[in-house]
């Protein structure tokens, strides 16, 4: 089973999207390389649940981290060198011969240019092979630790392929552009057919040092941390603080959970950053478990089955829903998945903003309740009616914060520091004051009198 995070979670935490203003994967999105890319999308797409594999994967990236070790190859020349790779050169050698030949003779007399891109891609596939071999020299020398045993299994296939009979001649190669007109079609047979395979998981260890190299170089500008992944059985997340990685200088606050502890109930005034704190954990759940650095201090966490959440929740016109009606039905399946006993992240911003405040409470304040008895899975919920809060205060699994709103003058100005308790911030009509609406209606309530006379 695979860690579920639908459509309106990944949009609400803005964690896809190459070209999406602000996405957490364009946030680590510094790849030299397309499959980089490609891998990099992939393993956004798909986060893990196994704390061994999440633990590998982020003890690579820690490994890479440690080293300061950038993507080793120059990028115009890799480029040339994986359009040749990937190319199909002729099934046979004696065919690879007719056909470069023939490329030759074109080139002479006709003005052709397939021989020229045939040995310049040739070239470079040649010296990208050879930067490989150096780099596979640098990294057995280099560090030490658990990083650096997983990453002997990629360095151990790599040295596999290159201790090749068939490949001991790359480096032995004093001159590369002075190849002879036999060596470059033996040359050409055997990395474009011969070793084939072999070039493709060549290829392939690139595109992941690319992921490594780029994911360890956001970490170490933004001061991301490597989080340590727990059996479910644990049942906890602990960090000594997070923050929202959109955020160079985000404040961090601690959210920590456990079986006893596994609900927060969060209050504050509008602006005061609940949305932005619920998303900010949200996509460190999510980031841990694709075994990804975090914008957090130390975390340990125990692994999840699924990430829901509903901040951004819109009617369905389509479908004939309302605002309130979609927000139940959210509600509904965050339910039915947490009564199936699976270990769920549950976000709810603002509980059933589309009613009336009488049914509002009513339902959060039961909701609430209920979803507190499911120990196995961890929520937040966030509400502008503090009149709930103050219901559920006796309630030992809910630990209640909020967002402190501090007024200088008629300014209201944000911490963004949790507090213990319950806010009794009331802002609403400052700001609406702050910004002369009531005087704008007033003026133009006379003047349009003053016209009718």
């Amino acid at each position: 089973m695979s860690f579920i995070a639908d459509r309106q979670t990944l949009e609400d935490l803005n964690m896809l999207g190459k070209h999406r203003h602000g996405s957490v994967y364009s946030i680590f999105n510094k790849t030299k390389t397309r499959g980089g890319e490609r891998l990099l999308e992939q393993w956004f797409q798909s986060p893990l649940q196994a704390p061994e594999e999440i633990n590998k994967r982020s003890s690579l990236f820690s490994f890479i981290h440690q080293l300061d070790v950038d993507f080793p190859f120059d990028p115009v020349l890799f480029s040339k060198a994986e359009n040749y790779l990937e190319s199909a050169g002729p099934a046979s050698f004696p065919f690879t011969v007719a056909d470069i030949a023939l490329k030759k003779l074109k080139g002479s007399f006709f003005h052709d240019y397939q021989f020229n891109q045939t040995y310049e891609g040739l070239m470079a596939a040649i010296q990208f092979l050879r930067d490989c071999v150096s780099f596979i020299g640098k990294m057995e020398r280099a560090g030490d630790g658990i990083g650096k045993l997983h990453f002997e299994n990629e360095r151990a296939i790599l040295s596999r392929i290159f201790d090749d009979e068939r490949l001991q001649w790359l480096m032995s190669k004093q001159a590369i552009q002075q190849c002879s007109f036999m060596e470059v079609c033996r040359y050409d047979y055997l990395l474009r057919q011969g070793l084939a395979e072999e070039m493709k998981v060549v290829l392939e260890s690139v595109y992941r040092l690319d992921v490594y190299t780029s994911v360890a170089t956001v970490a170490a500008q933004r001061n991301f941390s490597y989080a340590e992944a727990l059996a479910a059985s644990e049942n906890c997340f602990e960090t000594s603080g997070l923050w929202h990685p959109s955020l160079i200088k985000g404040v961090a606050n601690v959210l920590d959970f456990d079986r006893n502890k596994n609900m927060l109930f969060l209050t504050g005034a509008n602006m005061a950053g609940k949305s932005t704190l619920m998303k900010a954990f949200g996509i460190v759940v999510y980031l841990a478990h694709m075994g990804f650095p975090v914008p957090a201090g130390k975390l340990r966490f125990s692994v999840m089955q699924g990430l829901y959440s509903s901040i951004n929740v819109s009617d369905n016109l389509n479908s004939g829903y309302s605002h309130f009606y979609a927000e139940v039905l959210r509600v509904k399946t965050v339910a039915e998945q947490v009564s199936n006993g699976l270990r769920l992240v549950v976000l709810f911003d603002e509980l059933f903003k589309g009613t009336n405040v009488k049914d509002a409470f009513d339902a959060t304040l039961e909701v609430t309740k209920a979803f507190s008895e499911y120990k196995k899975s961890f929520f937040i919920i966030s509400t502008h009616i503090i009149e709930v809060g103050e219901k559920l205060i006796e309630n030992e699994k809910l630990r209640a914060v909020y967002l402190p709103t501090l007024i200088s003058g008629n300014t209201p100005k944000y911490t963004y520091k949790l507090e213990p308790g319950i806010t009794s911030d009331r802002q609403g009509m400052l700001i609406i004051q702050n910004e002369g609406i009531l005087e704008l209606l007033a003026e133009d309530s006379t003047n349009s009198i003053k016209n009718r006379q």
